[in-house]
């Protein structure tokens, strides 16, 4: 048998690996790339709707109305608050729920997995409907037990007051995002390498150190792998909010995306949207770096 492989064979085994990547390679660049270059492209015109009128090159104009925007504007406020208090939170709960359970047995292991991960794999919809009956003002079980155990005095109309209506909208979020981060957790604490946790505790490390000097830095690129997905997913806040309050009241739960969708859809502002859409990539992107650059440095 030749040492080096023949230039033929060679030819061959990489023409059968582009073969194997190219359904998926269409489908990225039919489903990905393309829409993404439209996008961009339709953030620099007036693209709407009706057909009967011109799509014309307006350049900036959409990006400079956008920073002009009062609704723009209170929501971007409120999708960064959203990604600066669900991020570290989801971040924090699942690691320190996944240091609790990662070592119990097989059976009460998977249903913890199974208890945590189960909002993930339910239908939003679904979700969204349960969250939206506890928080209902009049015969809602939140109303109902602070109401009991004397709190309050009277119903708060959770979704329906800004005061609350945004921490709602979180406290959904932290539910449905824990699962995956949880399941990942538990998978890279159980594939640290136990040699080094034995001897440092032989060293005399406590369990402290042994946490931030040895399995920190081992599971650290799962946790920067879900700083992104949930960095991301927070950008994305949709569902709950379109389900829930429309971005009600008076813009308290206003978010990029869902004023994308408005613009878009309501409004018939493709062009509009889209810039909002450009605006929003970018956010993530550099965010994402960031984390990234972070990670590096630890």
């Amino acid at each position: 048998m030749p040492a080096t492989m023949s230039p033929l064979l060679r030819r061959r085994e990489n023409i059968s690996g582009y073969l194997f990547l190219l359904p998926s390679l269409v489908f990225f660049l039919g489903f990905v790339v393309v829409p993404m270059g439209m996008c961009i492209w339709m953030s620099f015109t007036n693209a709407n709707m009706d057909i009967n009128t011109p799509t014309d090159f307006v350049g900036l104009a959409n990006y400079v109305e956008l920073w002009k925007d009062p609704v723009f504007l209170k929501g971007l406020r409120n999708t960064i608050i959203i990604v600066v208090v669900s991020v570290p939170v989801v971040c924090a709960f699942s690691l320190w729920v996944a240091s609790a359970i990662y070592r119990m047995k097989e059976g009460p292991l998977s249903f913890f997995r199974i208890v945590f991960y189960l909002p993930v794999v339910t239908g939003s919809v679904a979700v969204t409907v349960v969250w939206k009956w506890m928080y209902n003002r009049y015969y809602g079980i939140f109303n109902y037990l602070l109401k009991n155990g004397g709190i309050i005095d009277k119903n708060i109309n959770w979704l329906g007051d800004q005061k609350y209506a945004l921490a709602c909208i979180i406290l959904i979020l932290l539910t449905t995002s824990v699962g995956q981060p949880i399941v990942l957790y538990v998978s890279a604490l159980s594939n640290v390498d136990h040699s080094l946790v034995e001897a440092a505790e032989v060293d005399g490390a406590t369990n402290t150190q042994v946490f931030w000097r040895i399995k920190w830095a081992q599971i650290m690129p799962t946790t920067l792998y879900i700083l992104i997905i949930t960095t991301i997913n927070s950008f994305q806040c949709f569902a709950l909010i379109q389900l829930l309050t429309s971005g009600g009241p008076n813009y308290a739960t206003e978010t990029i995306m869902y004023y994308i969708y408005y613009s878009a859809f309501k409004l018939q502002r493709f062009g509009y949207g889209n810039a909002m859409g450009v605006i929003l990539a970018l956010f993530i992107a550099a965010l994402s770096a960031v984390q990234f650059r972070l990670a590096r440095e630890k």
